[in-house]
């Protein structure tokens, strides 16, 4: 049964301790990649109902650094499903927990996914109701994304 783009939408959220970052007291980026991996794999873990394994990371731009002691939360949300492959865009936004602003963009990033079986073969996933303009237009980005990664392989 098609599933809605809100239906998996997966937020993770976490204040960044100093065991994750380096001398200058900056995150690793390997750290929050990670993050942004393991709420890839929430979202299509619900939108498929099965395993997924990483098979592409795609537009990984970070914007600012972040911090020991920042709160990032990690937003994730489908925006393209084919047969067993589905491309998610996480957002991590950072927030110094000291001051009273609003969080900031730090970096997104496009996880392509494929659903798995217990056998490790592709599996068909669940297609996508698309219910805003901006859905229709991410989903429409997505395919093109996947046109021409297509085309280079």
């Amino acid at each position: 049964m098609d599933k809605t783009v809100a239906y998996s939408r997966s937020v993770l959220a976490q204040v960044m301790l100093i065991d994750k970052a380096n001398s200058i007291g900056n995150i690793h980026g390997g750290e929050i990649v990670k993050l942004m991996d393991s709420t890839a794999a929430t979202v299509t873990k619900k939108h498929s109902r099965c395993a997924v394994v990483t098979a592409r990371i795609d537009k990984l731009e970070f914007h600012i650094p972040v911090r020991v002691g920042n709160l990032i939360t990690c937003t994730g949300e489908l925006v393209f499903v084919g047969k067993s492959s589905m491309e998610v865009r996480v957002r991590v936004e950072i927030e110094d927990l000291r001051v009273d602003r609003p969080p900031k963009l730090a970096l997104e990033g496009y996880f392509t996914m494929v659903a798995i079986s217990d056998n490790g073969v592709p599996v068909g996933v669940p297609g996508l109701i698309l219910e805003t303009p901006e859905e229709i237009e991410a989903f429409e980005e997505g395919k093109k994304r996947r046109q021409e990664y297509k085309k280079t392989k």
